[in-house]
């Protein structure tokens, strides 16, 4: 399952965002959005999860939560619409 977290502090890094999901079960993939001309963070991610039972367990005790001053946002990711 791919899971949309946002509202995330410009400071978080990758690892930060690993470490949290990984407390729920198994992470694929973490893809923290940066800009390409400075490489900033977006302040969004998307995390993916091969077990919905985690993810949705994550989605539930992540979203809300105060991470370095910021509530994040957890939520599945909508695909893209073309």
């Amino acid at each position: 399952m791919n899971l949309y977290v946002g509202n995330l502090d410009y400071a978080v890094k990758e690892s930060q965002i690993t470490a949290m999901f990984s407390e729920f079960g198994a992470v694929s993939s973490v893809k923290l959005i940066t800009d390409k001309f400075t490489g900033r963070s977006k302040g969004f991610a998307f995390v993916e999860m091969p077990h919905s039972g985690d993810a949705k367990a994550a989605m539930k005790k992540l979203n809300n939560l105060n991470l370095a001053d910021s509530k994040i946002r957890v939520k599945k990711a909508e695909s893209k619409k073309v």
